[in-house]
């Protein structure tokens, strides 16, 4: 093997790796944009800079750093602007690397955030990946012209548009809903008791740790309605009219109804004055009320200690909280498809335009070039 064939390879099979990496990273950050921003607020407290962690900012750089993944991802995939985006990969693992070394030596936050909740990785383990990715992203920055085009440079701009309009639609619905494939361990379909068990393997720890509430609640075999609002002083008020439907529904049917937040109790007494709230608040850590929920407030269901159900509370209305559309909303929440299959399912949507673009591309560019040919030896 000479060694232009022996580089061509090399390039393209770390180019190949390089984008996969982005483009799942950049696509879980989407599907979890509020999640991303409670990590960029640990780097902030680890890193002692005094932002607001209530800033919108965060939020907006939550889904630009996000979207900046994916569509570097997609850029090296389809060799979109080779030689922007080899430099952007560059100077983001320049960045990104040291970052991972110094958190696994410090540890100054416990878990990276790479893949957001989908894959965890220890710290070591992350600067490890990024160290490997980085020698790669150098071979990708050096050698970039070796890189084989997959569209032309001629309607790179569609793949670019379509790349960026998807990522935000994804970004801004798992914004104003919760996120709709979770990796967390309150998803739709856990069973909270066994998930608290712990397991046979002293060093294992339990799926889920904290979820301090009346055993009653997770024993209920009827339904129950868990209003969860970490700060209720943040709490979107929009949803207000909503929240009391939904209480008053639950009243009506028999089922518990039960506010779950991480406020102190002037705030909670001021949330009832405001809102006339007749059900009961219980009181938990924070961080277990933001792990089950991204939106502010939402509602989580629950059927004999297993969670059916979770919306943004805004969703839920007069509309959908009739007897009939309950039982059939519940039947279909309680078979949801495994997170990882959904996100294939959710990339071979996002994926299926761009296969007869790229298709009719190329055979557009071999016959250019069969026609060059067929002139040239006329010419000659």
């Amino acid at each position: 093997m000479n060694r232009d064939r022996f580089l061509w390879i090399v390039v393209n099979t770390c180019r190949l790796l390089v984008s996969a990496t982005f483009i799942f990273s950049g696509l879980v950050k989407l599907l979890d944009p509020v999640g991303v921003q409670y990590k960029i607020q640990d780097y902030l407290i680890a890193l002692d800079l005094g932002i607001s962690p209530e800033s919108v900012w965060l939020l907006v750089a939550a889904v630009a750093l996000s979207l900046v993944e994916f569509l570097l991802g997609v850029y090296l995939f389809f060799g979109i602007r080779r030689r922007l985006t080899s430099w952007s990969l560059l100077v983001f693992m320049v960045l990104y690397t040291p970052l991972t070394l110094w958190l696994a030596i410090t540890n100054g936050v416990p878990d990276c955030g790479c893949f957001g909740d989908a894959v965890r990785l220890t710290n070591w383990q992350t600067f490890g990946k990024n160290a490997v990715l980085l020698m790669m992203v150098i071979i990708i920055w050096w050698q970039g012209q070796r890189m084989t085009r997959f569209i032309s440079e001629s309607v790179q701009w569609m793949i670019s548009l379509y790349s960026i309009i998807v990522g935000l639609f994804i970004g801004g619905l798992c914004i104003v809903a919760e996120p709709f494939i979770d990796f967390r361990p309150f998803y739709v379909g856990q069973h909270i008791p066994s998930a608290m068990e712990w397991p046979e393997d002293p060093m294992a720890l339990p799926e889920i740790l904290d979820f301090d509430i009346d055993p009653a609640v997770l024993e209920d075999t009827s339904y129950t309605f868990l209003l969860i609002s970490p700060h209720v002083e943040l709490a979107d008020d929009g949803a207000m009219d909503r929240i009391n439907t939904t209480y008053d529904f639950a009243r009506q049917q028999g089922y518990r109804f039960l506010a779950l937040t991480a406020s102190d109790t002037e705030a909670v007494h001021r949330w009832l004055d405001l809102t006339g709230a007749e059900y009961s608040f219980e009181f938990m850590d924070e961080l277990v009320l933001k792990t089950i929920a991204r939106t502010n407030p939402a509602i989580v269901l629950l059927h004999d200690g297993r969670i059916i159900g979770k919306w943004a509370a805004g969703q839920l209305g007069s509309d959908v909280l009739t007897s009939d559309s309950f039982h059939e909303m519940v039947a279909e929440a309680q078979e949801p498809e495994p997170p990882f299959a959904s996100l294939l399912y959710l990339f071979v949507l996002y994926a299926l335009p761009l296969v007869p673009l790229t298709l009719a591309d190329r055979i557009v560019f071999a016959l250019k070039k069969w026609i060059r040919s067929r002139r040239k030896t006329k010419n000659n």
